[in-house]
C-alpha cells in the first residue's frame, strides 16, 4: 500500500535496541545513540508530513540476550516501528565485528524494502555502521542519504594513539582504518551531516582531509521534557506520580541508602558508561582527596548495569575495578555508592529528581563529551551540573546558563565546582531554575524534528533531476526500479546481443519501452571498462545491471553502483596468490594481459585440450584450493571465487531483488553463458552458439533458438511471453 506523507528509515545497527525498557548502559554499544534514536524515531512520527518511520537495526537471537531483540517487526507507535534485519549470523557481538557483515545487512534491506512495497523518502544512517548501509541504499534508490555521526573513527584513533597503542594494535581491536574509509565516503555523499554541537564539527569532523565536502547543520536532540519534568512538580501536584514512579522512587532510596552512612546529606550524582574516557575515576580522585567535599554531600556513581565485574569486557572491567581499588584508597565507605543496575525508563528520571531535592549537582567528568545528553535531561529536573569543557557541554551551559565547566584533567576543579554549587544556595536555585526553563527552550524534539523535515526536504528539491527543480520528470532510480518490476532479461554480448543491428535495436527499443514492467542487463567476461568501451562502440545504452569480469562483478544503473554485497558474498575463501603460485607451474597456461586480471578473476590463455584442463584441476585440487573455472572459445581459462560465475550472480541477483528465476530469461551463445543457462532460469541459446553448448539440448528450460544474435533473443522472448503478464513458461 503506497504512503502518503514521508517515509523515513533510521539506520542504528549495532547494540540492544528495544522499545520496551532499553537496557542503556549494559555495554559499550548500548548507551545514549539506542537512546537518542528511540527518542528520534517517536517526535518524527509526531511531525504533520511525516506517515512512518522504521528505526532499522540487527536482529539477535542469542540466549545471552533477551528474546525481544529476535522479533523482526516491533511497533512503537502507530506510525514507527523497530524493523530487524539478520546479518553476521544471530549472536550477538560487539559493533566492531559487524563490519564484514554490513553488505549483507545491505541487502537484505532491499529485500525488506521490495516486500514493504515502499521506497523511503530518505535513509539517515547514525553511526559509520549505520551511514554505511544508508549510503549505499541511498546510491541505489537515488535518495537523499542523511548522516548523524555520534562520535568519529579519526578522533577515537587520536585519542588512542596518545594513550599509547600502536595503529596495528587499534586495528585489530577497532577496525578503525576501515571505520574511517568508510567515514570519508560518507562525509563527501551526504546531503547533509546533522551534529549536535559546533563542538563536534571543529573537533571531529575537522580531522579528515575531505572535511569541506560535508554539508552540516547544528540540530541538538530534544528530549521528552514530560518524562524528565521539575523535582518540585509532584510536590504541587500529587496526581502527577504515578504507582510505578512511586517505586522507582522508593527503590533508589533503598539501594542509595545501603551504601550511605549520612543519607540525610546532598549527593553528587553521576550517571554514565564504564568507559575510561568518561574519567570516572578523575572525579573519585577529587571527591578523595577532598574531605570539606565529603563532609557536605555524599557520592553515587551509576556506571552501566552490571551482574559481575569478571563476566564485562576489558574495558569496562579495568574501570570498575580502579573505582573499587580508589573507593578503597581513599576510604570512601558510607559515602560512595556503586549500585549495580537501574531502569533507564523510570529509574533515571526519578533519580535527578531526587539528587535535585537533597540539593545535590550532577557531574559529567568526560575527557570529552561529545555532546551530553544526560546533562539536558538532569537539567530539565531542574539539577545544576558541572562538566568538561572539552565538547558539547559548553553549548549547554552556553545555552542554558545552569552550570560551571572544567577542565577534566585537574581534581581540584572538579571538586571546587562541586563545593561552590553545593554550599551557596542562591546560586543552586539560580542554575536548576536557568536548567529547567533553558532545556524547554533549545533541545526540544519538535523543533528539532521541524529542522531535520526541514533540511530533507531541501535535499529532496537539490536532487539531480527532481521534478521540483526540473521540467522533465526523472527516471526513476535503478533501486526503485527493481524493487517493483517481475522480470529481468539477462544477456551476453558478443556474439549474443551484438552481431545483427536491426534486431539489436528492435530489442533495445522494446526494452525501453517496458522500462516500467521489465529491467535487463548484460553479463560479459569482459572487464568493467572494457564493457564500457565495447557498449559505446556498439551504441547501447548502459543497462540497469553490468554482470561482468565471468560474473565476479555487478553493477548497477549510470551511476555504476558496485554490488558490495556480491563481492562479500564471493571473497570467502578466495586465495588469488595460492593460485597464481600452482599454475605458474603448468608450462602451457599464459597469463592473459594486464588489463583482463582482476580481483577476482585470474585470466590465461590456453590450447583446447582436455589433458590439459584435467592438469589444471588436479594441481589446485592438490593444494585443496576452492575455486571455479570456465574454459571458453577453445582458448580463455578464468578461474574464479568458488562462489563466483555468471550463472552464480544471476541466481544472486534473484534472491536479492527477489525475482522468481523463471521470470529471468537469459541468453548467451558459449561456455562461460553455461552455468546461467541451466537450472530454472528461462534460458535462450542463439543460433550461432558454440560447441561446449551442444549438452544443453533436451533440457525443459533452455530454449535453443534457430534465428542467430539478437534475432535469436527476440525469438526467445517470444517464447517465454517476456513482455506479457504473468510467469514465463
Amino acid at each position: 500500500m503506497a504512503i502518503s506523507g514521508l517515509y523515513i528509515q533510521l539506520f542504528s545497527i549495532h547494540g540492544l535496541i528495544r522499545g520496551r525498557s532499553p537496557e542503556l548502559g549494559r555495554d559499550a554499544d548500548t548507551g545514549g545513540q539506542v537512546k537518542y534514536v528511540l527518542e528520534l524515531a517517536q517526535a518524527l512520527t509526531q511531525h504533520p508530513d511525516v506517515a512512518r518511520v522504521d528505526l532499522v537495526t540487527r536482529l539477535i537471537k542469542d540466549k545471552a540476550v533477551s528474546e525481544d531483540y529476535s522479533k523482526p517487526i516491533e511497533a512503537l507507535s502507530e506510525k514507527a516501528r523497530i524493523v530487524r534485519i539478520r546479518c553476521g549470523g544471530l549472536k550477538y557481538i560487539r559493533k566492531e565485528l559487524l563490519w564484514p557483515h554490513l553488505d549483507e545487512f545491505v541487502d537484505k534491506t532491499l529485500k525488506f524494502i521490495k516486500s514493504e512495497g515502499n521506497v523511503p523518502d530518505f535513509f539517515h544512517g547514525h553511526y559509520a555502521d549505520g551511514g554505511y548501509v544508508a549510503r549505499q541504499l541511498a546510491s541505489i534508490f537515488a535518495t537523499p542519504f542523511i548522516f548523524t555521526g555520534h562520535s568519529m573513527g579519526q578522533h577515537k584513533k587520536s585519542k588512542l594513539l596518545s594513550e599509547g597503542m600502536t595503529s596495528e594494535e587499534i586495528n585489530r581491536r577497532y577496525r578503525i582504518d576501515f571505520r574511517i574509509d568508510a567515514e570519508k565516503r560518507i562525509i563527501k555523499d551526504a546531503e547533509r551531516i546533522i551534529t549536535s554541537t559546533h563542538h563536534e564539527i571543529d573537533n571531529q569532523y575537522a580531522l579528515y582531509e575531505n572535511f569541506s565536502d560535508g554539508h552540516f547543520m547544528v540540530i541538538p536532540p530534544g528530549i521528552d521534557v514530560e518524562t524528565f519534568y521539575p523535582y518540585y512538580d509532584t510536590q504541587l501536584d500529587f496526581n502527577l506520580e504515578t504507582e510505578q514512579t512511586k517505586h522507582a522512587h522508593m527503590v533508589l532510596l533503598h539501594e542509595l541508602h545501603r551504601f550511605w552512612v549520612g543519607p540525610h546529606k546532598p549527593f553528587i550524582l553521576v550517571l554514565c558508561r564504564p568507559d575510561q574516557r568518561k574519567n570516572i575515576s578523575g572525579l573519585i580522585t577529587a571527591y578523595g582527596e577532598d574531605k570539606e567535599l565529603q563532609a557536605i554531600a555524599n557520592l553515587a556513581i551509576f556506571a552501566g548495569i552490571r551482574k559481575s565485574i569478571n563476566l564485562m569486557e576489558e574495558n569496562e572491567r579495568n574501570v570498575l575495578t580502579e573505582m573499587l581499588l580508589l573507593m578503597d584508597r581513599y576510604d570512601l565507605y558510607g559515602k560512595l555508592a556503586i549500585p549495580k543496575k537501574h531502569d533507564f525508563t523510570l529509574e533515571v528520571p526519578e533519580l535527578y529528581r531526587l539528587c535535585a531535592e537533597s540539593r545535590g549537582v550532577f557531574v559529567n567528568p568526560a575527557l570529552v563529551e561529545p555532546f551530553g545528553l544526560t546533562l539536558i535531561e538532569a537539567a530539565s529536573c531542574g539539577l545544576p551540573i558541572v562538566a568538561t569543557r572539552e565538547g558539547g557541554p559548553a553549548d549547554i551551559i552556553g545555552n542554558c546558563n545552569n552550570g560551571i565547566l572544567v577542565d577534566p584533567t585537574k581534581p581540584e576543579e572538579l571538586s571546587a565546582a562541586c563545593r561552590k554549587i553545593l554550599v551557596d544556595k542562591e546560586l543552586w536555585e539560580d542554575y536548576s531554575r536557568n536548567g529547567i526553563i533553558g532545556v524547554r527552550e533549545h533541545y526540544s524534539w519538535a523543533t528539532h524534528c521541524e529542522k531535520t523535515v526541514e533540511l530533507v526536504k531541501e535535499a529532496l528539491h537539490e536532487m539531480p533531476g527532481d521534478g521540483l527543480v526540473a521540467t522533465v520528470a526523472k527516471p526513476l532510480a535503478i533501486g526503485q526500479r527493481l524493487a517493483f518490476v517481475n522480470k529481468l532479461l539477462i544477456t551476453d554480448v558478443d556474439n549474443t546481443l551484438v552481431g545483427e543491428d536491426e534486431s539489436m535495436e528492435e530489442i533495445l527499443s522494446l526494452l525501453a519501452a517496458n522500462s516500467q514492467k521489465v529491467c535487463w542487463g548484460v553479463a560479459t567476461g569482459r572487464c568493467l571498462s572494457l564493457t564500457l568501451e565495447y557498449l559505446k562502440e556498439n551504441t547501447i545504452p548502459v543497462p540497469d545491471i553490468i554482470i561482468c569480469s565471468v560474473g565476479t562483478e555487478i553493477y548497477y544503473g549510470p551511476r555504476l553502483n558496485p554490488d558490495k554485497g556480491w563481492q562479500q558474498h564471493i571473497a570467502h575463501n578466495w586465495k588469488p596468490e595460492a593460485i597464481k603460485l600452482e599454475l605458474a607451474k603448468l608450462d602451457f597456461l599464459e597469463l592473459q594481459e594486464k588489463e583482463t586480471q582482476q580481483r577476482f578473476k585470474i585470466s590465461y590463455y590456453m590450447e583446447d585440450n582436455p589433458d590439459y584442463l584435467a592438469m589444471v584441476h588436479q594441481a589446485l585440487q592438490a593444494r585443496k584450493i576452492r575455486y571455479n573455472l570456465i574454459f571458453s572459445n577453445g582458448q580463455f581459462l578464468d578461474i574464479l571465487p568458488y562462489r563466483a560465475s555468471k550463472g552464480k550472480a544471476v541466481r544472486y541477483l534473484s534472491y536479492k531483488w527477489e525475482i522468481q528465476l523463471p521470470d529471468i530469461v537469459v541468453c548467451g551463445d558459449s561456455g562461460n553463458d553455461e552455468d546461467m543457462l541451466r537450472g530454472d532460469t528461462s534460458g535462450v541459446v542463439v543460433g550461432n552458439y558454440s560447441k561446449e553448448l551442444e549438452k544443453l539440448k533436451g533440457l525443459r528450460r533452455v530454449y535453443f533458438s534457430k534465428q542467430e544474435y539478437a534475432a535469436g533473443i527476440l525469438d526467445g522472448m517470444r517464447h517465454y511471453r517476456f513482455f506479457e503478464g504473468g510467469r514465463s513458461e
